[in-house]
Parts: structure tokens; C-alpha cells; sequence
């Protein structure tokens, strides 16, 4: 065989490049990781060919926000994934990274004692050990990891329930300098949660500007995204503009609470702020479901002094009842007790209970449902982070609004998982398992919210734009081959709110950097996916 034979082709499939533009029917050749030419291609000497006459042949789906930064480290396969035509995974969202750590993180910590158990385990400290960590296991999809604010103010502080000097705002910075030096592609905050809820616009500023520096993006997720929406998303713009860094706003969408016009509004504030040359764009989950840990629920002063405090406060009848009173908790629905509306998504302890609603919960316990979310977290410890749940809290209007705008990006908002194994019974979102699936059963084909073309887009070219992947996102000659081979119009979701971990339908071939991981919708034993370190040029 010829010293410059192809690897594979895929014969005769319609090209979505990623670009968004007109489809077109055309062999693709591959040799080592990379796609080496288009066109036709029946004369080319190749190693094996792959007819794909019929089905959509897409650059894999970028998902640019995912919370896998530790289940990657337990089992690296990403199965979830990868069966939904995922290649690349952009972790370190909501400023949740699990580096860097320093010795300050104590075990005490909200999240400090899994995060130091993770180190002890695998060995990291740095943010660049650790993806020296991700580089040491088989990965199934590519990996870009963010550093989390949230992670950087506990490395500097600890749980103080204060707001840091300024020697300490120069300390998180210099740890978000070092981040990107070892590279990491991107910042993060997560300004709804503990630690980023302690935090002001003057002490978030001066870590974008690191952002800037490194001309690295800045994704948020905001402060508010109800009553006061209008405020959580001018303070991220506020920021932003500011610091003079690139903006990603996080599953933009808004909660239960906001008036009907705030994602008008919201776009329109984001519109003018372009027109003024700010680099803003955002992207939103495919479906009407919020999902957020059980712990974000509890006010600041219920979180001070780590998991042992929080058991004592939540053990405490006149604490629980302080908590209930709180007028302004992450989820209006909690304060209006709309527990029909919220489901328990993920729990180690109790595990016949995923799926059922707060209201259902509480009858069955024969106590408040208000008391049996803080029964629940206290049978999870010391595992209170793992417990989740989830809400009908978007509006299907709203999605289609958002996916109107031209540089609004597709998300899952979950995490690599697995069906089997030690992540068996984990659960990132209703949709983990088919995420890809839904956005192109029901915004694409049914809804026709977007043509293919540009649903595809949504999901390759415009989120490696965002994040400044040269050679990946788009079916170009030159680029990596990770390319997806689906059934346009048998792609579909089969998750439940019951059975959330079952395998997206349709998809037919998956590379990843040239190699096959799936093969006529089977996985196979090849795990080729790479830490993709900033910067990208």
C-alpha cells in the first residue's frame, strides 16, 4: 500500500462543515488524526472504506460547558458522550474547577474535602498536574479545562464568610495567571453559588483582566437569573466590559420568577453592548429543565464553616426554620413551595427516590417537603455536594428566542458518565445521556427552530470559535478528525425523568482524532481523546 494511502474514507455523505452553510455530498479522507482531503475520492487508495450515503457527516459536537472535571479522572471513556457524537468537552464551568488546590483548602471545606481527596488520590495540586492527571487516563473525548473562581477564592480563603482584601484578590489572580500558564482555557464564575455569591464586581475584575491578558474567554454564571435578571446580567456584561475580556454568559436562559419579557430584554441588552464592540455571546441547554445541587438552596450563613457546621445548623429545628423563611434562595419555586415542580435528580443514599417530586418525597416521609430536603441532605454525608435536583423552571419561548441570535451555542450543562462502573449511579442532568439528541429532534427537525446547518454550527464552529480552536469544529482539509455520522431523521433522545441514563438513537460513526469510537452505533475499545491546553494557536 502506498506510502500516502488514507487511513478511511467516508464515502458519500452529506457534509454539514460547521460553518453553517449549504450541505454538500462528498467523500472524506483520513490519514492519522487529521482530515486530508474532500472531494471525490473512489480512486484514492485507503485502508477501509465506510459508506455513509444518506446520513449527516458533522464536525463532533463541542460541548462548551460540562461539568466532568472529576469524573473524567474516575473513568475517562465518557460514554455518555461519546454515544451522542460528543468529541471535546469544555470543563471548569459555574467556577467549579478541581484545581487549583493549596494546603489553605482545609478539610473542611464545602467542597474542600472532595477536592483534597481527589489530590490525594491522583496527585495534583497545580491546575496543570492536574491535567497532567487527564492526560494519564484513556479519554473518549478531547478535554479543554476552565479555571473556576470559586476554586481560586477557596485556595485563598477557605470558607471565611468574609469579602477578601485586596492582597487576597491579588492572590487569586496571580493563581488565575499561573492556571492559564499551565493551561488552562478559560475562567469561570458561578456567582449564584458559594464561594462566588460572597463576591462584587471590583473583586471578580481583576481576574478577567487576567483574561484579557491572556485573551482567554470569561463564561459566567450569573448572579441572578429571576426577580432581579436584569441586574445579574448587567453586572456580568459590567465586568466584563470593564476587565476588556471575551464573554460567554452560561445557560442564559431564564428561571421561574423572571417576568415574560426578561429574555427579550436580555437580548436586547446584550445587542446594544455588541453594537459598543463588546465580544458577548451565550449559550443555553435544550430543554425545560433546571438542575443545581440541593445545597445552593441554603442561604450564606447556613454555609459558613464547611460540612460539619452545615449538619449541626441543618440538625437544628429553629435553623431549619430560618432557612425556610429566606426570601431569596437560588429557586423561586422553593420559596413559592411549588414542589411539584422539583424532582430529585441525583443521590448515593437514595436511590429509589430519583425522579420523584419534593411533594411526592414529602407525603411519602409524612413530614414538610421543606424538612425532607434537609432529611435528605443530611443522609447524604459527607457527600452533600452529590445530592441534585432538577425543575421545570425554563420556558420552551424563551429557548427559541435564544436560539434566534446567531452566536447562541448549544450546551448539555452535565457531565461524561457511564451506565456501568463507579459512575453508575451518578446523574449530571435529565438529558446527559442526550442532550445532542434532543436539540436536534425538536429545535431542528420538528420545531424547525434552525436548519441543520445551522443547529450543527451551534454545536461545532460557533463553540470552538469561542474558545479559539484552530484545526477543530468545522470538516475542513488540514483539520482533526472528529467527526460525527448521524440519521438526520432518526436521531432522538430516549431519556425519562425516570431512566435518565439511556443512550441517544441514530448515531451511526464517531472519530475522535482520527480514530473510531463508534462504529455503526457500537462503542469500541479506542479512547483517543487529548487535554487540549491554552492556548490553541
Amino acid at each position: 500500500m502506498s506510502e500516502q494511502a488514507l487511513d478511511a474514507i467516508l464515502e458519500n455523505g452529506t457534509i454539514y462543515d460547521g460553518s453553517g452553510g449549504e450541505p454538500r455530498v462528498a467523500d472524506i479522507g483520513i490519514r492519522g488524526d487529521k482530515i486530508v482531503t474532500i472531494g471525490r475520492l473512489d480512486q484514492a487508495v485507503c485502508a477501509r472504506r465506510i459508506d455513509v450515503s444518506g446520513m449527516a457527516v458533522a464536525p463532533g459536537f463541542i460541548d462548551l460547558h460540562t461539568h466532568s472535571d472529576f469524573t473524567l479522572v474516575v473513568d475517562g471513556k465518557a460514554e455518555s458522550q461519546v454515544h451522542q457524537g460528543v468529541t471535546t468537552e469544555v470543563i471548569g464551568q459555574c467556577g467549579h474547577s478541581v484545581a487549583p488546590l493549596r494546603h489553605r483548602d482545609a478539610p473542611t471545606g464545602k467542597r474542600g474535602q472532595s477536592r483534597l481527596s481527589a489530590a490525594a488520590d491522583h496527585g495534583w495540586e497545580s491546575f496543570g498536574e492536574y491535567l497532567d492527571t487527564l492526560e494519564k487516563n484513556e479519554l473518549g473525548v478531547n478535554v479543554a479545562a476552565f479555571v473556576g473562581h470559586g476554586t481560586i477564592h477557596h485556595a485563598v480563603m477557605g470558607d471565611d464568610l468574609r469579602m477578601p482584601d485586596p492582597d487576597e484578590v491579588e492572590q487569586m489572580a496571580d493563581l488565575v495567571r499561573q492556571s492559564f500558564e499551565e493551561g488552562a482555557a478559560g475562567f469561570s464564575t458561578g456567582l449564584e453559588y458559594w464561594p462566588g455569591n460572597q463576591s462584587t464586581p471590583e473583586t471578580i475584575e481583576p481576574l478577567c483582566r487576567v483574561a484579557a491578558e491572556y485573551d482567554r474567554l470569561y463564561a459566567t454564571h450569573v448572579r441572578n437569573r429571576d426577580r432581579y435578571y436584569d441586574l445579574g446580567f448587567r453586572e456580568a456584561i459590567a465586568t466584563a466590559r470593564a476587565a476588556g475580556c471575551r464573554l460567554q454568559i452560561s445557560h442564559i436562559q431564564p428561571k421561574y420568577g423572571a417576568p415574560d419579557f426578561a429574555m427579550e430584554h436580555t437580548l436586547e441588552m446584550i445587542d446594544l453592548d455588541r453594537r459598543h464592540g463588546l465580544n458577548v455571546a451565550f449559550d443555553i441547554i435544550p430543554h425545560d429543565w433546571n438542575h443545581t445541587l440541593v445545597m445552593a438552596i441554603l442561604p450564606k450563613w447556613a454555609l459558613e464553616g464547611g460540612e460539619q457546621k452545615i449538619i449541626e445548623r441543618l440538625q437544628d429545628t429553629a435553623c431549619r426554620e430560618r432557612i425556610k423563611a429566606n426570601q431569596n434562595p437560588m429557586w423561586l419555586l422553593v420559596r413559592d413551595r411549588v414542589w411539584s415542580k422539583v424532582r430529585l435528580l441525583s443521590s448515593a443514599e437514595n436511590t429509589h427516590l430519583i425522579g420523584e417530586t419534593f411533594e411526592d418525597i414529602g407525603r411519602m416521609r409524612g413530614i414538610d417537603p421543606y424538612d425532607a430536603v434537609f432529611d435528605l441532605l443530611l443522609e447524604e454525608a459527607p457527600g452533600m455536594h452529590r445530592l441534585f435536583w432538577t425543575s421545570q423552571a425554563f420556558r420552551d419561548a424563551d429557548l427559541k428566542l435564544c436560539l434566534g441570535h446567531c452566536d447562541c451555542a448549544v450546551i448539555s450543562d452535565t457531565k461524561a458518565l457511564a451506565p456501568w462502573g463507579r459512575l453508575a449511579n451518578d446523574v449530571g442532568s435529565l438529558s446527559g445521556y442526550g442532550w445532542t439528541s434532543e436539540f436536534l429532534s425538536k429545535y431542528v427537525r420538528e420545531d424547525k427552530t434552525l436548519s441543520l446547518a445551522e443547529g450543527v454550527r451551534r454545536m461545532t464552529g460557533l463553540p470552538a470559535q469561542r474558545i479559539g480552536l484552530r484545526d477543530r469544529g468545522l470538516i475542513r482539509e488540514g483539520y482533526k478528525a472528529d467527526i460525527v455520522v448521524f440519521g438526520p431523521d432518526t436521531v432522538s433522545s430516549t431519556w425519562s425523568v425516570k431512566s435518565p441514563r439511556t443512550f441517544a438513537k441514530g448515531f451511526e460513526h464517531v472519530f475522535v482524532n482520527g480514530e473510531q469510537t463508534i462504529l455503526r452505533g457500537e462503542r469500541t475499545q479506542t479512547n483517543k481523546g487529548r487535554v487540549l491546553r491554552g492556548p490553541f494557536s
